[in-house]
C-alpha cells in the first residue's frame, strides 16, 4: 500500500511530452507508481490541477536564509524543491576565520548578517552538514571561485602565482570531494574578477575532472557582453568543463534586441561540442549591491580599502570618471545612468525605492556624491534594483532549448526584487498562460527535467517510478506571481501543494512546518585519492 496517491492530476512529467491524466503514488518518499490502480493510506483529489516535478532554482542566493529561516516560504511557496547555492563566486565555504568575516561583510547586502548567528563551519562539507539539520527544500552547492581566491591570495588585483593557483586548485578539489556540484564565478565582483582566463581554465580542469560544471557570472552583461560570453565558451572548450551561464541575458540600451546574436553564439558553441546550458529570471530589472558598480581596481584590498578610497578626494574623482565617463567594469562597461539605479535596501528606510538621481537632487549634491555617501552610510551593504533589461531579449532567451529557470533572488533587503518570491509562477502564469511564449509542457521541462540533467540528479526532475517525490501541484488557470516591486514578499497563488521527499511542505496553500529537505551531494567521478 502506498503512503499517498495523488488522484486524477494532469501529469506533466518534466520531459516536455504532452501531459496526461493519471494517478501518481508515493511510497517512502519516492514515486512508486504512475498511472496504475493503487491503494493508499492517503488519497489527494487533484482533479483540475497539474502535477509536475518540483521546480529547480538554478541560481539561488539562499545560502544564509536557509539556515536562519529554514521554512523558506519564499521558494517552497512557489513550487521550488531544489536550489543551487554558492553563486556568483562569493559564499560562506570554504573559509577561514579571516575570510569568513570579509565575505560576511561583502555579501551583507545580498544575504544579511543576522546577529547572534552560529557560524560553526568552515569547509564545504561542514556547511552541507549544517543544511542537513533540516530545511524546507533541497540544496546543491557550487564552490565559489572568489572565496577560494580570497583564501589563496586575499583581494589582490593581479594574476595568481603558481603556488597561489595550486592552492586554489586544492581548495576547489576538496570542496568538490565534499559534495559540491561545480564551481561558480562572479567576474564583475572582487576578488574573483581579478582572475585571468588562463587561471579560470586551470580551475575548470579540476571541476571537469571531478564531474562538475562551471557556472559563471561573466565579465559583462552590457557593452562587452558578447565578448564575455565568448570568453566563457573558450574556458569551457579549453578545460573540457561543462558550462552553465548564470542569469544569461543582454542588458542595457546598448544590447536592446540583440538576443539573436547571443543565441547564434551559443548555438555555434553547442554545435562545436560545448556542453552548455543557461538560466534566466523572467523580469527586466536586475538586482545587486551598490558597491558592485565600482571599478575593479577600487575594490582591491577588500572592504576597508574600498571605504578609504571613497573618502579620498583623488581616488573618489577617479571612481567618478570610471563610472560616469568610461563605464566601469563593475557597471558592465556602460556609463552609469543614475536614474536607473534604485535603492532596494539601506539603513535609512527613507531612501528605499528612490533612485540615485533623486537622492542627489534632494540633498543638493550630485548623484555620484549621493552614491558615495550611501555606500559609506551603509558600510557598503546597500542593495539596488538596476533598471536595465529588455523584454524582447528576455522572451527570446527563455525559448532556447538550453534554457533553465533561476531566480537570482536576494532575500535580505528592505524591498527586495520580487523574483525571490515570484520567478516560477511568473513563468507559468505570465509567460505561458498569458503570452504563450512557451507551452506548459515546455516550460515545466525548462524548470525541472533540464536542470536536473545539468545537476546530474538522476532521481529528480521527472515524474517516474523510483524518482524522489519532489512534486508540485498547481492550477494552470490560476497560478500567478503576486510579488511586486512595492510588495515583494507575497506568496504565489494557484500552488496548493508542494512535496519534498513525499512530505507536504505546502498543503492547502499554507506552510506545514515540515523541513524534509537536505543537501544533494555529488560523488565526484575520476577521484583518484
Amino acid at each position: 500500500m502506498a503512503d499517498l496517491v495523488i488522484r486524477g492530476a494532469h501529469v506533466i512529467d518534466g520531459t516536455g511530452a504532452p501531459g496526461r491524466i493519471a494517478d501518481v503514488a508515493v511510497t517512502n518518499g519516492r514515486i512508486s507508481d504512475v498511472g496504475g490502480a493503487v491503494s493508499a493510506r492517503t488519497v489527494l483529489d487533484a482533479s483540475g490541477l497539474a502535477l509536475a516535478p518540483g521546480f529547480i532554482d538554478m541560481h539561488a542566493h539562499s545560502d544564509l536564509r536557509l539556515l536562519s529561516e529554514p521554512d523558506h516560504l519564499a521558494k517552497v511557496g512557489q513550487g521550488v524543491t531544489t536550489e543551487v547555492l554558492g553563486q556568483d563566486g562569493l559564499s560562506y565555504a570554504p573559509v577561514d576565520d579571516v575570510t569568513l568575516g570579509q565575505i560576511r561583510h561583502a555579501t551583507a547586502g545580498w544575504n544579511g548578517d543576522p546577529p547572534g548567528f552560529d557560524w560553526n563551519w568552515r569547509s564545504v562539507g561542514e556547511y552541507l552538514d549544517r543544511l542537513d539539520r533540516g530545511i524546507a527544500v533541497n540544496a546543491c552547492y557550487l564552490v565559489p571561485q572568489g572565496s577560494v581566491r580570497m583564501l589563496a591570495m586575499g583581494w589582490a588585483d593581479r594574476p595568481a602565482s603558481e603556488a597561489e593557483l595550486a592552492r586554489q586548485k586544492d581548495l576547489l578539489a576538496t570542496g568538490m570531494r565534499e559534495g559540491a556540484v561545480g564551481m561558480s564565478s562572479g567576474l564583475t565582483y572582487a576578488p574573483g574578477m581579478y582572475a585571468t582566463t588562463a587561471e579560470l581554465v586551470e580551475l575548470c580542469r579540476v571541476v571537469a575532472g571531478l564531474g562538475g560544471f562551471y557556472a559563471p557570472h561573466h565579465r559583462s552583461y552590457g557593452a562587452g557582453a558578447l565578448d564575455a560570453y565568448a570568453e566563457m565558451i573558450e574556458v569551457s572548450r579549453a578545460s573540457g568543463c561543462p558550462l552553465h551561464l548564470a542569469h544569461a541575458t543582454m542588458n542595457f540600451r546598448v544590447n536592446a534586441g540583440r538576443a539573436p546574436e547571443l543565441l547564434a553564439l551559443l548555438d555555434a558553441a553547442i554545435a562545436g561540442g560545448c556542453d552548455l546550458t543557461l538560466d534566466t529570471y523572467p523580469y527586466l530589472p536586475g538586482s545587486t549591491t551598490l558597491a558592485a558598480l565600482l571599478p575593479g581596481w577600487a575594490s582591491a584590498g577588500g572592504p576597508a580599502a574600498i571605504a578609504a578610497r571613497l573618502r579620498d578626494p583623488a581616488a573618489r574623482e577617479r571612481i567618478r570618471h570610471a563610472l560616469e565617463i568610461e563605464g566601469s567594469d563593475g557597471c558592465h562597461g556602460v556609463p552609469v545612468e543614475w536614474e536607473t539605479i534604485q535603492i532596494s535596501g539601506a539603513r535609512d528606510p527613507a531612501v528605499v525605492g528612490r533612485n540615485l538621481a533623486e537622492l542627489g537632487a534632494a540633498s543638493g549634491r550630485t548623484p555620484f556624491d549621493a552614491y558615495c555617501d550611501r555606500l559609506l552610510a551603509d558600510d557598503l551593504a546597500t542593495t539596488i534594483l538596476q533598471l536595465v533589461g529588455d523584454e524582447e531579449n528576455v522572451r527570446a532567451i527563455m525559448r532556447h532549448p538550453a534554457h533553465t529557470g533561476g531566480s537570482d533572488g536576494l532575500l535580505a533587503a528592505a524591498r527586495p526584487h520580487p523574483r525571490a518570491w515570484g520567478t516560477f509562477p511568473r513563468y507559468l502564469g505570465h509567460y505561458v498562460r498569458e503570452l504563450g511564449v512557451l507551452t506548459l509542457e515546455e516550460c515545466v521541462a525548462h524548470l525541472t527535467g533540464r536542470p536536473a540533467r545539468r545537476l546530474r540528479l538522476t532521481d529528480r526532475g521527472l515524474i517516474r517510478p523510483g524518482h524522489a517525490a519532489d512534486l508540485v501541484l498547481f492550477d494552470p488557470a490560476a497560478v500567478r506571481d503576486t510579488a511586486t516591486f512595492d510588495e515583494p514578499r507575497r506568496q504565489a497563488e494557484g500552488i496548493p501543494y508542494v512535496f519534498v521527499a513525499g512530505v507536504a511542505v505546502i498543503a492547502d496553500g499554507r506552510h506545514t512546518g515540515a523541513l524534509p529537505g537536505r543537501s544533494l551531494r555529488r560523488t565526484p567521478r575520476g577521484d583518484t585519492r
